[in-house]
């Protein structure tokens, strides 16, 4: 990305790699044959997502536990370190998404380009404590960090930014960072020390519920650069409409194929796709804001462009309603446990509930619920409520 000005494009190579570098490798090729700026992918301990009673997942290949499916996902850290340097030779930025301290700690020992923490993980209050205690180094070394913000409300940002907020750049600090970098790296800009995501997480997102309005409100509100991570289908209509709304980022699956068994296959892009997707935002970028949308218009229908752009209030899609609570995180026991014992560390742990289990209490009660008695039997796996604990 050679102007500072333009959108960056991250590819979400995700798991889709299925543990091979050799299709790792093929995927960064067609990141960077597409145009993208950074190529991503996600550090997986199965432990630091799911319990293994969290249910089930269909898959072209039947129906498999979910959490035997990020286990199989697992990669040491050599793979990590190889796929950073093939991707570094290619010319792009290297970016991840943790999922849990220890991912996030061996991530941050890399050096990457770029640290994602995705929706699921934006009240992971633990984990950003810790990225902040880890980003306590001098400006010019500091992890570019984006957040992304799906299946929350507009309190959950907050939160979670209230934490975030010794990475916050000053507008002189930013601008020293930008020269700093521009020398560093051949002119190429890379992401400013924080950013937030408007994302639905749901798979696959519906187009009209995007409400690319809100990326004006995120950034109005807090003061830092917003983008879209986007899980519909159509290449070309969210990332477009998100460039006229404001968007300075944009974050899009990318796949060599649709019909193979990656959990986020299905909704990724081909990089026949991808490419087109990049080519055009290219283009419509630098076109002023009357042309863009007048060109927008005449692509999608002034009625679909006014849907997509919506209201602008921070909001769960309908199609993400469900997911609250689920998708993010909670607390929950690990094992079987009876009325009178005391929880330990080691016996309760920040989880998505996903499938067939309850939520827990929110993980800012992490460290304040150790030490107490439970009222109750709990079975393993279930979410920890405040009512079952006592002093």
């Amino acid at each position: 990305m050679s102007d500072e000005t333009a959108t960056y494009i991250i590819a979400e190579i995700g798991t889709s790699h299925g543990g091979s570098l050799e299709k790792a490798y093929k995927l960064i090729d067609a990141a960077k044959k597409a145009g993208a700026d950074c190529a991503k992918f996600q550090w997986v301990y199965a432990d630091e997502i799911l319990h293994p009673k969290t249910g089930y997942v269909q898959l072209p290949t039947g129906s498999i536990s979910l959490y035997e499916r990020f286990k199989s996902l697992e990669q040491p850290v050599s793979f990590y370190k190889k796929v950073q340097a093939y991707t570094k030779e290619q010319g792009l930025d290297f970016g991840c998404s943790p999922f849990g301290i220890r991912s996030l700690r061996k991530l941050y020992s890399l050096k990457p380009d770029m640290i994602k923490i995705a929706s699921p993980e934006l009240n992971h209050y633990p984990m950003l404590n810790e990225l902040v205690r880890l980003e306590t180094c001098p400006f010019s070394k500091r992890i570019p960090v984006v957040l992304s913000s799906g299946v929350s409300l507009m309190s959950d940002i907050e939160k979670a930014l209230q934490i975030l907020k010794p990475l916050y750049a000053t507008p002189c600090a930013l601008k020293k960072r930008r020269t700093q970098e521009s020398d560093n790296r051949d002119g190429k800009s890379k992401l400013p020390q924080l950013s937030l995501l408007h994302c639905i997480t749901s798979y696959p997102a519906p187009e009209t519920e995007y409400n690319l309005s809100t990326l004006v409100t995120l950034s109005q509100k807090f003061g830092i650069p917003t983008g879209v991570s986007d899980h519909s289908l159509d290449p070309l209509l969210v990332p477009l409409v998100s460039v006229a709304a404001g968007g300075s980022i944009i974050e899009k699956h990318i796949t060599l194929s649709k019909e193979t068994d990656g959990l986020d296959d299905p909704v990724a892009l081909t990089p026949d796709e991808f490419a087109t997707m990049t080519q055009k935002v290219r283009e419509i970028g630098k076109l002023d804001h009357d042309m863009l949308i007048a060109e927008l218009s005449d692509m999608f229908g002034e009625e679909m462009l006014e849907t997509i752009m919506g209201d602008g209030e921070k909001k769960l899609a309908p199609s993400e309603k469900q997911n609250y609570t689920r998708t993010n995180r909670s607390i929950h026991v690990m094992k079987d446990m009876k009325r009178g014992q005391r929880i330990r560390k080691k016996d309760i742990a920040i989880l998505r509930t996903e499938k067939i289990l309850s939520p827990g209490m929110s993980p800012e009660f992490f460290y304040d619920i150790i030490g107490k008695r439970l009222k109750t039997n709990v079975s393993a796996g279930s979410g920890l409520l405040q009512s079952m604990v006592t002093d």
